[in-house]
Parts: C-alpha cells; sequence; structure tokens
C-alpha cells in the first residue's frame, strides 16, 4: 500500500462539562486528526492523543504535528510501499513521540483493513462482542458536586467508576463515594500526585475495598512504585510509568505493579498495545484500556482493543455522550452498561466530515512525494 497524501487537522470540540485532574482543567479537547490517502483508493483516519499542553506528556498537540511533517511522515514516505506491521520500525530511529507514532500507524491500518476487509477487532484478536463500560470522574468543586455526577454514571449503568484523586482531595470523597455505593467496582487514579512519603497517607484507602490505585507516584520512580506496593493493600496499577512492552516487562520483574492499563497512544500505538496485552496474558496480570478523552474514531479502535480476552477489568470506554454533545462520528450509545464492538473494515464507524469543518482550526495536506 503506496500513501498518496496525508491530511493534518487541529479541532476542537467543547467537553460536556469541565474534566479536572492534577494535570490541571480542561474545558475542550483540542485534536489532531489524521487522515491518510492511499494510491489505492482506501483512506485512513486516526487521532493523536496528545493534549494541548505538555502535562500529561511531553508530547502536545502543535509539537506532534511538527514532528510528523519534519521526520515521521517524510520517513514514511521514503520507505514507498508500507502497511502497518512495518510503521513502527520505520519510524525507531526518531526517540520518543509514541502518540504522534501511534497516529499515524493507526491511520495506516485503517487504511490497510478497509481494503482488506477487516474489522479492528478481528484483526486484533477481539473475542467479544461487546465491552463494559467505565466512567473516570474529575476532581469536583465539591463532594456534593461528585456524589451529583457519580449518581447520573451509576443511573445510566456505568459498571465502574475512577474518581481522581490528589493530596487534599482523595480520602473524604473516596470514603463517601464508596460508603453510598458499597457494591459498585471503584477505583482511584493519582496521575502522580504523591511521593514515596505518602505511603501512611494513601494506606487509609486500603479499607475501601478498591479496585486498584492508578500511578500515585512520579512515572521514572518505578522502584517507588514497587516499595509502595509492600506497605498497602490496595493494589497498584501503572499507566504513565508504561511507555513500552520493555517497561511493562521491567514493572512487572520489580513486582512495581500487579495491574496495567494500556493506552495505545502512550505506547506508541495498537499493535505494541497488543504485545503489552500478550505478556501480560502470559504473567497472569489484568489489563485494561485507558481513555484520553478520546473522539469515537480513537473511542471505535479502543474498543476494539478492549475486547481482546485479557482485559478483564472495565476500561475508561465511555459512551460519547460522556464527554461530547455531538461527536465526530457515529456516537457510541451504551446499552446495559455496555458498548459494541464496531465490525465493519477498519475502524468501522462513519466520520461526519460536515461537523469536522465547523470545528477545525487548521488543516494542512501533506503530498508525498
Amino acid at each position: 500500500m503506496r500513501i498518496k497524501n496525508v491530511e493534518l487537522r487541529i479541532i476542537k470540540l467543547p467537553l460536556v462539562r469541565p474534566f479536572r485532574t492534577s494535570f490541571g482543567t480542561q474545558y475542550e479537547r483540542e485534536l489532531l486528526l489524521l487522515k491518510i490517502n492511499t494510491n489505492e483508493g482506501s483512506e485512513g483516519w486516526s487521532e493523536c492523543v496528545a493534549m494541548s499542553e505538555p502535562l500529561y506528556s511531553p508530547e502536545y498537540t502543535h509539537a506532534s504535528q511538527d514532528v510528523m511533517e519534519r521526520f515521521l511522515l517524510p520517513k514514511i514516505f521514503e520507505f514507498g510501499d508500507i502497511r502497518a506491521e512495518e510503521v513502527a520500525d520505520v519510524m525507531r530511529p526518531f526517540l520518543g513521540h509514541q502518540m504522534s507514532k501511534a497516529a499515524i500507524e493507526s491511520a495506516i491500518l485503517d487504511a490497510q483493513l478497509k481494503l482488506e476487509g477487516i474489522s479492528f477487532g478481528s484483526y486484533l484478536g477481539s473475542t467479544r462482542e461487546e465491552v463494559d463500560c467505565g466512567v473516570s470522574v474529575g476532581i469536583t468543586p465539591t463532594i456534593e458536586k461528585l456524589v451529583e455526577e457519580v449518581s447520573l454514571y451509576i443511573s445510566e449503568g456505568y459498571r465502574r467508576i475512577k474518581l481522581k484523586i490528589e493530596p487534599g482531595w482523595d480520602i473524604e470523597p473516596v470514603g463517601i463515594i464508596r460508603e453510598m455505593w458499597p457494591d459498585i467496582p471503584l477505583q482511584v487514579d493519582a496521575n502522580q500526585a504523591y511521593t514515596r512519603a505518602d505511603s501512611a497517607h494513601l494506606k487509609k484507602l486500603d479499607p475501601f475495598s478498591l479496585l486498584l490505585i492508578e500511578q500515585p507516584l512520579n512515572e521514572h520512580d518505578v522502584l517507588g512504585h514497587a516499595m509502595l506496593a509492600k506497605e498497602i493493600a490496595t493494589p497498584i496499577c501503572l499507566d504513565e510509568s508504561i511507555t513500552s512492552l520493555e517497561s511493562a516487562r521491567d514493572a512487572l520483574a520489580l513486582k512495581a505493579t500487579t495491574i496495567i492499563n494500556i493506552k495505545p497512544g502512550r505506547v506508541g500505538g495498537y499493535l505494541e498495545s497488543v504485545k503489552i496485552h500478550d505478556l501480560c496474558v502470559e504473567s497472569n496480570i489484568p489489563v485494561w484500556c485507558g481513555g484520553m478523552l478520546e473522539t469515537g474514531i480513537g473511542r471505535a479502535a479502543n474498543i476494539a482493543l478492549a475486547a481482546l480476552p485479557g482485559f478483564t477489568l472495565p476500561g475508561d470506554t465511555s459512551a460519547s455522550s460522556r464527554y461530547y454533545h455531538r461527536d465526530i462520528t457515529t456516537p457510541f450509545v451504551m446499552e446495559n452498561g455496555r458498548l459494541r464492538v464496531p465490525t465493519e473494515p477498519g475502524i468501522g464507524v462513519a466520520v461526519d466530515l460536515d461537523f469536522i469543518e465547523e470545528i477545525t482550526t487548521s488543516r494542512k495536506v501533506i503530498v508525498a512525494p
């Protein structure tokens, strides 16, 4: 398959409600969309999950577009005929930029699978037709607002609640939610907000029977997570620390985690995600699919990934309406707490081009030589 041109668009999509974490508050989702056109007449879509600022990771939207234009796409063009399975090796000389690389690989894979008449789920190895839906709840202005928001999601049928926490917003809100809903699967996400010195404080979460605490310490402090795991009963799950198959293998060897959150953008793509999944299945480690406020383009691919057999915990695979009044694809609607895995070729959802045009802030087409 040979690429004819690549269209890069930056869009801004308002969120249903502000989403606050220890990284800051988002009121809209700025995203870099990729559309790849091939000489064979196929097109592939993807989104780069980098945020507008380098707060969650070193990557950010405009830097991702820059590295694609300057380095990654020229390397892909130079390679000529290409398949998705070759993309990671072609881009390997350029260090980092996993989210940018993942977006290119995903768009190529979408175009490739459309040509071959294969769905994302079938290609990745999905074994389920539906996946359980979890929801991530940001830090709210008051506990009353938190209770109101969690009540709404439970009434809508979400099968797992994740609460964002940080120093000063942890033991009390988590305790109240657990007391009100003693049986709901509940987990917390610290987004690196704590240090090794906080182990005694984090131990206060143990009585709440949480599924896990996600990334309590700095992403580089894998040893610290291993030490913390010996001090608290709540299972530790790594997120930002897992950037590749190698980092996952090392974290497991150090016993720094007993659960892994797989985010395709963070690890460099869906093919690397499957490798991490396979490692965890071999090691009897449960995995789940994290979310990055994706639109329907990224959500479709994430749902296909989350249907693999090792994804035994509900992920952040919420319905489109959780984040957006209007999605840029056919919206994902939750039924009985689950979303159906798309079965059409490629990512399997129709893109709303008219709406994308309305919310586009920049557009550039790069023609292959």
